[in-house]
């Protein structure tokens, strides 16, 4: 039975904290270096539920995307949520360990388990790493699709691979435009838009799109976007890192028992579609007339 310490360095292997954003805060938060590990449980937040969630399964090791304190802190007092979410890791024996943007640029990353999921040709990366002379590691990905779909059934494919959030897929762009080449990128991607454009590709597929960026991009050019929830376009890589960790354990003799949460910790619970618009939109506080297109239409 391996140590906390002979795993953190197994996951330094992969996912190498001097990769990470300078601004970023991955690597172990908390957890003692000599106590044994058997139960490990991967998600992308850790929120009070995942915490739980890792007590329920008498994990002894908690790996997540998402930083815990990516601000940092002053306190990790109980009173407030993320303190109380190291006072319930800590008293289980519970470690924490982050793997953020140094496991985004990763050979393979975040954006490779996505492309994984829409079942896509990763090509190259769409930010390549400078210091990576095989061209492999970078952030996001330039992909080829098997088969062209059009940015609507491409939306569809992704709402059916992705995990199920309230938002599902928004589209900017036209719907039946065709699609041979797309990049991802996994988390908040509208700052990579000048890449985007500069690869050529026909879509782009990330979360957390903004009004202006997203205004601007599709004015630009015939590039289609396709806007998924953030926790959905990152959940698939948890699947991965259980994997690489997975053959590790298998490949030392660990014998560790790796699982995945399904907990959705997406924060948007619901989502009400805008009636179908009509020619003529009324103003604010007026009444369509009773047989307006508008009048109940669903979206």
């Amino acid at each position: 039975m391996p140590r906390l310490s002979e795993v953190i360095t197994a996951l330094e292997n992969l996912w190498p904290a001097e990769r990470a954003e300078s601004w970023d805060a991955v690597g172990t938060v908390v957890g003692d270096p000599d106590q044994e590990v058997r139960r490990v449980l991967i998600a992308v937040d850790p929120v009070q539920e995942i915490a739980d969630e890792a007590v329920k399964q008498d994990a002894d090791l908690l790996i997540t995307h998402h930083p815990l304190y990516l601000r940092g802190t002053t306190t990790v007092a109980a009173s407030h949520f993320k303190g109380r979410v190291v006072h319930t890791l800590i008293k289980n024996d519970i470690a924490l360990h982050v793997a953020h943007t140094n496991a985004d640029t990763a050979d393979p990353g975040v954006s490779d388990a996505l492309a994984g999921a829409l079942g896509v040709r990763v090509v190259r990366p769409l930010v390549p790493d400078p210091t990576d002379p095989a061209g492999r590691r970078g952030l996001g990905r330039i992909c080829e699709l098997d088969h062209p779909l059009t940015v609507r059934e491409l939306a569809a494919l992704a709402a059916r691979r992705l995990p199920a959030t309230a938002q599902g897929i928004r589209v900017a762009g036209d719907p039946e435009a065709v699609v041979r080449t797309l990049a991802v990128s996994g988390g908040s991607g509208d700052s990579l838009f000048d890449q985007v454009r500069a690869a050529g590709v026909d879509a782009f597929l990330t979360a957390d799109l903004r009004h202006h960026p997203a205004s601007e991009a599709v004015a630009h050019s015939p590039l289609a976007l396709l806007d998924a929830a953030h926790w959905a376009t990152e959940w698939p890589w948890c699947e991965l890192a259980a994997a690489q960790l997975d053959e590790i354990s298998d490949r030392r003799g660990w014998n560790l028992r790796v699982q995945v949460s399904r907990t959705v910790t997406d924060p948007w619970t619901a989502h009400a579609a805008s009636v179908q618009p009509s020619t003529t939109t009324p103003a604010p506080g007026s009444h369509a007339p009773a047989d307006s297109e508008t009048s109940g239409a669903p979206n």
